[in-house]
């Protein structure tokens, strides 16, 4: 465990016990949503590189246009 992690723990481990359990479920929901991001990459790596493919095609081509920083 990381020394910022512990340190974070420490002072989870203060707050109210309604306070613990509400980050402890962000927590874990947050886990649990990076465990299926990593499952459905890992399970269409062929249709990834596809739309990455699409994507520099249509950039090449001039069909994209830059982010403009004003709107973000």
């Amino acid at each position: 465990m990381t020394e910022l992690l512990e340190r974070a723990i420490a002072r989870l481990k203060t707050l109210p016990t309604k306070e613990q359990d509400a980050i402890a479920t962000l927590i874990m929901e947050e886990l649990e949503e990076d465990q299926q991001w990593d499952e459905s990459f890992a399970r269409s790596p062929d249709l990834l590189a596809k739309l990455a493919a699409e994507a520099m095609a249509e950039h090449r081509a001039g069909k994209t246009q830059d982010l403009d920083p004003e709107t973000l």
